[in-house]
């Protein structure tokens, strides 16, 4: 009959359904303490956990197109060009209208970014870690591995990202 899930299915209005069993509050207030804990720890540097995350994907790449950037962190375009934008004033990546289409811009990590990026690696894996430092390793790898199954489970909905949270 129910999915395992209070207030799924049916039987919604009847079943009181706690903010603490529901998957979206759940992922929402993990989120914000993430954010509390990249502040706390990354906060020195200036650089949110989006920004973060693109400079780690052009230290992946090391080049790449806003769109491409935007589909590799799960963002709306809007918002990855404004992210860049605010990198590319600090120097910390170069953005350029590509050669093959006048349309698409493509982004570059600069030295200083690479040398940004390296500096703070300690402190944003300090994050991460204690983002979930109240699991042991074992529930740590599953939880990672749940939430995996969870976004690839959505990935139709990968061009529908909510810019405003």
């Amino acid at each position: 009959m129910g999915d395992g899930i209070a207030g799924a299915g049916t039987e919604a209005e009847a079943t009181p359904w706690p903010l603490h069993q529901r998957p979206g509050f759940l992922a929402r207030r993990m989120h914000q303490i993430h954010v509390g804990l990249f502040s706390e720890l990354c906060g020195a540097f200036r650089i949110t956990p989006l920004q973060y995350s693109l400079l780690s994907a052009l230290q992946e790449v090391s080049e790449a197109d806003q769109t491409t950037l935007a589909n590799a962190v799960a963002l709306d375009r809007t918002t990855t060009t404004g992210a860049l934008k605010r990198l590319a004033a600090r120097g910390l990546v170069t953005r350029a209208t590509s050669a093959e289409d006048r349309r698409a811009q493509v982004c570059r990590i600069t030295p200083e970014g690479k040398a940004l990026h390296a500096a703070m690696e300690a402190a944003a894996h300090e994050a991460h870690a204690r983002t979930v430092a109240a699991l042991d390793p074992a529930d740590r790898a599953l939880l990672i591995r749940l939430l995996g199954r969870v976004i690839a489970g959505h990935d139709d909905r990968r061009a529908l990202v909510d810019p405003g949270g």
